[in-house]
């Protein structure tokens, strides 16, 4: 609650700022953004000093440039529902996996209250359209839940081989394979308030996204606040839990340009297979909250036509009893446009 107090106080600081600038958020000089962008996403618990809840994520992810997309896909997505028309039509791809444990992973037998072991290897196919204002992004993801998900081979392996921390014990008891698919549509809108001054800038970004699927189905929606100099275009740094291909899309304005942000979001949640188990199986569940907050601070850096970003999230109460107190965890992101 402090956490989000301190959050407000911010917000309303630079609100009371922007009568300081005087005009509208300058527009790329030379920018080229007709290229393609690839970027890695990590991430993982480990400031925490204790694997808790999601404690890993690691998303590959590429995005084509308007000239790559295939013309039938860009004239296709003209008949989608409240997907933006008149924008740049790009491809998006990306493979990842997240894996979830307990509290306590020295126990062969987890508490069952605590947060089920499991994994999730995926990959995601989507459109999206970039008017410069909007971001719209269709995408949909196809994957496996369970054993067959590999994480459990792979937080071994990284606990014994280059953490040297402690054995995961519990992944006998983790959820059970079953396919997983989701669609999803998300839009995130620019400059809806922005300012400059000096090549400083501000930009709010609000956001809002529905998940369908067996994995996920929820409906969310949130804002980003900017503050930084020469502000790129994009539409935040791009994100495992939850993202879409399209975040990943950036346009530098000059040769080197920052800015810190912070995001706060509300989720309404129906469906989340890593709390309520398998779907068509019995298996580990916890008794999950409908309604759950997530707060990011963090900082972007764009040297020419490389992004770095480091993002601090918290989440709230995800499930009831005493584990499920929010989790908070780390996320590293590179990006490079070719």
């Amino acid at each position: 609650m402090k956490l989000f107090t301190k959050f407000t106080i911010v917000l309303l600081l630079i609100l009371q700022a922007q009568p300081l600038f005087a005009k509208e958020l300058e527009k790329p000089k030379t920018a080229e953004n007709d290229k393609g962008i690839f970027s890695v996403v990590w991430e993982n618990d480990v400031l925490n000093g204790a694997d808790k809840g999601y404690t890993n994520g690691i998303r590959f992810a590429y995005i084509s440039s308007e000239e790559q997309s295939p013309k039938f896909l860009r004239h296709a997505s003209d008949y989608l529902p409240m997907f933006a028309k008149n924008g740049k039509k790009r491809i998006g791809i990306a493979v990842g996996q997240n894996m979830y444990t307990p509290s306590n992973i020295e126990t062969d037998i987890p508490d069952p209250k605590d947060q089920p072991y499991a994994g999730w290897l995926y990959g995601s196919f989507g459109m999206f359209s970039d008017t410069g204002k909007t971001l719209d992004n269709v995408v949909l993801t196809l994957g496996m839940v369970g054993p067959a998900a590999r994480s459990e081979v792979t937080q071994k392996f990284i606990h014994k081989n280059i953490t040297d921390s402690k054995r995961p014990q519990g992944w006998n008891n983790q959820l059970k394979d079953e396919p997983g698919v989701v669609l999803t549509y998300e839009r995130k809108w620019r400059e809806v308030f922005s300012a400059s001054r000096n090549s400083i800038g501000f930009d709010m970004m609000p956001n809002a996204r529905i998940n369908l699927g067996n994995v996920y189905t929820d409906a969310s929606t949130g804002v980003t606040f900017c503050l930084g100099y020469d502000l790129p275009v994009d539409y935040g740094p791009p994100r495992i839990r939850p993202s879409l291909p399209g975040s990943d899309f950036f346009v530098p304005v000059e040769k080197i340009s920052g800015y810190l942000f912070s995001t706060a979001e509300l989720r309404a949640v129906g469906r989340n297979i890593f709390l309520d188990g398998n779907t068509f199986q019995d298996s580990p569940h916890v008794h999950k909250k409908t309604m759950v907050g997530t707060l990011q601070v963090g900082g972007v850096l764009i040297y020419k036509e490389t992004r770095i970003s480091l993002t601090r999230i918290f989440v709230t109460r995800e499930y009831a009893g005493i584990y499920g107190d929010g989790v908070k965890f780390d996320a590293l992101t590179f990006s490079w446009r070719f």
